[in-house]
């Protein structure tokens, strides 16, 4: 694996990320689904927002553009648009992509353009100072809640799958292993594929959740997430809490680029 790591890094690690952070697992996993992929890597365009995870297209050794905060999918559907053949891996965290930036989630999902959105959720704002998300728990305590958040959190794949999307999936950093091979299931698939990726932060989130220690977050997810498939046999009352991680829906329709292509040439034959 330290190949892997060679050939898909830029060589500047280490990386600034608290100890414990989950960032590090999820863009390992990018990198062995690239491997799997074996795309070439001048054909890869990773385009990040803002925030503790949007600082991993610095890390990567691809075509990479960090971007204004909420607007990472803006800036991808520009490129893509304008590059069909680029592969677009589109990274943001939950505040970036489901709060400032909901809007163009729910647009880039509705559109179905063909390029995959990876969420890292660790349902904090941890770079700006533990303010609660729109994928905060509700009762989990933050900077701006701190007796606890009264909001209900977005189930972010069924907003997905309801906007939508044709591929939508989540795994976790403690299951990296799944994680990595449902990067590489939504990549392939062809249209908007959005991996909600559960992550730790145990500094802005874990420290107001009694979880302050890494492990304990890791323990946490290792004993709280079930299967796509183990959550069917399961009632209401025995989900409650629990993360149900794998693919949750897959479907197929009309890619945006697709009807791109058919618009420009009807424009030509008319002029």
């Amino acid at each position: 694996m330290e190949a892997v790591y060679e050939k898909y890094f830029r060589g500047n690690l280490p990386h600034i990320w608290c100890p414990g952070c989950g960032n590090g697992i999820v863009m390992s996993a990018i990198a062995r689904a690239l491997d799997k992929l074996n795309y070439p890597q001048d054909d890869v365009l990773f385009i990040s927002g803002i925030g503790c995870s949007s600082r991993m297209s610095g890390y990567m050794d691809l075509n990479t553009v960090h971007t204004a905060h909420g607007r990472a999918l803006a800036f991808a559907t520009g490129a893509k648009v304008c590059e069909p053949r680029l592969h677009v891996f589109v990274l943001m965290g939950d505040g970036d992509a489901a709060a400032i930036g909901g809007n163009h989630f729910i647009h880039a999902c509705r559109r179905n353009i063909d390029m995959t959105a990876i969420v890292i959720n660790n349902s904090i704002y941890g770079m700006t100072g533990g303010q609660f998300s729109p994928l905060t728990p509700t009762g989990k305590r933050a900077t701006t809640a701190p007796y606890g958040s009264i909001d209900r959190a977005f189930n972010l794949v069924a907003l997905a799958e309801g906007a939508g999307a044709t591929y939508v999936a989540r795994g976790d950093v403690f299951h990296a292993v799944q994680l990595t091979n449902l990067i590489v299931e939504a990549a392939e698939h062809k249209g908007f594929s959005v991996v909600e990726a559960v992550s730790t932060c145990p500094v802005s989130f874990g420290r107001y959740n009694d979880m302050p220690e890494p492990a304990d977050m890791m323990l946490w997810l290792r004993d709280n997430t079930v299967t796509v498939q183990q959550a069917a046999k399961m009632s209401e009352e025995e989900l409650a809490d629990k993360i149900i991680i794998g693919k949750h829906y897959e479907t197929e329709a009309v890619e945006y680029g697709d009807e791109m292509a058919r618009l420009l040439a009807r424009a030509k034959e008319a002029e």
